[in-house]
């Protein structure tokens, strides 16, 4: 019986999302939490990688089990008191056997935040970075990548990706009321650290180091060693993943 799992966690403490050998990540720590309640092996696939230290507000991961889940709030609220308190679950679906947290995923939609001012209560959450920003010109640059689909110019070396083709559908800027910076950025897939590199590049826009121009010809120099160098873990979030409405819908919301 395969299910999918809503959750969100807090990066800080973790080598990421992805088990690795004698270090803590979110999966292992899902893995072991389950296993124990459902009192089998079990073993969880997330919809991506997310690296040390990144966050992710919304995230699914889906995984099998021999047995239907009789009560799967129950289950949940079991979850959530094994769980450490920088993981929570929000819903358990079940879903057909073909059904790919990862492979089914169309799109998916990550946030990055930049405090232009020192916060105690958000530096674990925020890149606080104290220069002025242009927010007009990284917008004028961001929009730019909607136009492209071949990000080498934002790719880490030796990650292995088979192809460095995505397709953006939305890259934005919003300020908030307390003067503090949010870009979105929406594609069907990312390269492994493409939108801290963006957002590196783009914080270099705003601050006057490179042109809205010069943004584009990084972009297509497809260069790595022409972006800025990439922003710092804390402030991105994994913020949305979309499937083909017949295979699953978002259920857990703020």
């Amino acid at each position: 019986m395969r299910y999918f799992l809503e959750l969100r966690y807090n990066g800080a403490a973790y080598c990421g999302w992805q088990r690795q050998p004698d270090m803590p990540s979110v999966q292992q720590t899902l893995e072991q939490a389950l296993s124990t309640l459902l009192r089998e092996q079990i073993e969880v696939t997330g919809a991506g990688r997310t690296d040390t230290g990144v966050n992710a507000s919304y995230y699914v991961a889906h995984f099998d089990c021999r047995e239907p889940v009789s009560d799967t709030v129950q289950l949940i609220y079991k979850l959530n008191f094994l769980l450490p308190g920088d993981i929570a679950a929000g819903s358990l679906t079940p879903v057909d056997d073909g059904a790919h947290a990862r492979f089914g995923a169309r799109e998916r939609e990550y946030r990055y935040f930049v405090e232009p001012r020192k916060n105690p209560f958000t530096r674990g959450t925020t890149w606080q970075y104290y220069v002025p920003l242009d927010v007009g010109r990284m917008n004028e640059a961001a929009a730019a990548l909607r136009e492209y689909d071949d990000f080498t110019s934002f790719a880490k070396l030796n990650s292995n990706n088979k192809t460095n083709i995505c397709r953006v559908m939305h890259a934005a800027w919003s300020v908030d009321a307390h003067g503090v910076l949010c870009f979105t950025i929406r594609a069907d897939r990312f390269l492994r650290n493409m939108v801290r590199a963006v957002v590196g590049t783009l914080v270099d826009v705003g601050r006057g180091r490179y042109t809205p121009q010069q943004f584009r010809e990084i972009v297509e120099s497809r260069d790595l060693s022409r972006s800025s160098g990439g922003a710092p873990a804390q402030g991105l979030f994994l913020s949305d993943v979309v499937y083909p409405a017949e295979v699953f819908e978002r259920k857990m919301f703020y």
